[in-house]
């Protein structure tokens, strides 16, 4: 959760899915990040994945509270996105389209203070879609939801809840999702022995199929700069990484997963390397 207010509805849960989720690929990944006085930063990166190789290019370009970001990838797509933050106290704007499809734009407005936060998104189109989270709470127990309606369908696409509690040294989360067909509860617990390190378990149910899913994940720091994560379900699913940081902001991400049940299965690899001169 964010360090002050309740933070945004995303936030529920955080904490817990970046120990299971985050950094794990399968693919090779390849970025360098540069950055001037000027308040200018360059990134490029470049991946191959199942034999295709695909990249883009990101240039930032910040100045006093207002931000402009330029992406274009290999398929031709430029995503600009301007950014105006406290325009009013606590409250920041986002615009944003993606070329050539000239019906991606999109107006967005985040809010956060001491008990509440909120975004509201806007489709710039004649029937636009419109998305809404909201928090309520503090930084130790927070209640959000997040839903999207459809002007053009007169209709909820999408509606979750969740409910988080912080501790100390450990955090729970439940998410009702899926318009209430599945539900997420996970629990983080710090511990000293992990150097800084955390445990996750996270169950999983979908009401509709009856399929639950019980993931368990730890990190644990081996010194200032290397990380090892590991993961394992009640499918077999096995997966485990390594980063270790070469430079200031620079990293090597080596990750690999395998099929516990099914060991005539390839193993799967990742590699990553973000590279900050």
């Amino acid at each position: 959760m964010s360090g002050k207010g309740p933070g945004f509805f995303s936030d529920i849960g955080k904490s817990g899915r970046d120990i299971l989720t985050k950094d794990y690929n399968s693919d090779q990944r390849f970025t360098i990040s540069s950055s001037a006085n000027s308040g200018l930063d360059l990134k490029s990166t470049l991946v191959k994945s199942r034999g295709l190789s695909s990249g883009d290019v990101t240039a930032e370009f910040k100045y006093k509270n207002k931000v402009v970001n330029f992406k274009v990838d290999t398929d031709s797509n430029v995503l600009t996105t301007f950014t105006v933050s406290d325009v009013v106290p606590s409250a920041k704007t986002i615009a944003s389209i993606r070329l050539p499809d000239y019906n991606s734009g999109k107006f967005e407005v985040q809010y956060l203070h001491d008990h509440v936060a909120f975004t509201l998104g806007v489709g710039l189109t004649r029937s636009p879609a419109i998305d809404f989270s909201g928090t309520m709470g503090t930084p130790s127990i927070a209640f959000g939801a997040e839903t999207s309606y459809s002007t053009s369908l007169a209709k909820f696409t999408k509606y979750n809840a969740g409910l988080c509690f912080k501790m100390p040294s450990s955090s729970a989360s439940v998410i009702l999702g899926d318009k209430g067909d599945s539900m997420k509860v996970s629990y983080l617990h710090q511990l000293e022995r992990l150097n800084g390190g955390a445990v996750v378990g996270e169950i999983s149910r979908r009401f509709s199929t009856n399929e639950n899913t019980l993931t368990v994940g730890c990190s644990y720091v081996v010194d200032s700069q290397t990380v090892l994560k590991a993961k394992l379900n009640n499918h077999g699913n096995l997966a485990a990484l390594l980063q270790h940081e070469l430079t200031r902001k620079s990293f090597l991400t080596i990750s690999g997963a395998f099929e516990t049940k099914d060991l005539d299965k390839n193993p799967k690899f990742g590699f990553s390397l973000l590279l900050k001169p």
